[in-house]
């Protein structure tokens, strides 16, 4: 899989599930904006006609990802120094 981010390329798919040229793109929940970013995701999702369990799932995470930036905080996306 190919990251956006070179020091996300340890970052692996063990079961070999997603294709080794197939471009990812990773979002954490210390990201501030990740998780309008999961809904607004859902949202794009629904529209397609995705199964409502996707659906809510994501909204799930985005929730899980809102309370983890109450409890820990969170910072502006950014990338490192090469």
């Amino acid at each position: 899989m190919i990251h956006a981010r070179e020091d996300y390329n340890r970052i692996q798919d063990p079961a070999g599930k997603i294709p080794e040229n197939e471009p990812v793109f990773l979002l954490r929940a210390q990201d501030a904006i990740a998780p309008s970013v999961v809904e607004i995701w859902s949202v794009a999702a629904h529209k397609a006609g995705a199964s409502p369990a996707i659906v809510n799932a994501a909204y799930i995470q985005a929730a899980k990802m809102r309370q983890w930036q109450e409890k820990y905080g969170s910072k502006i996306p950014d990338m490192p120094e090469a």
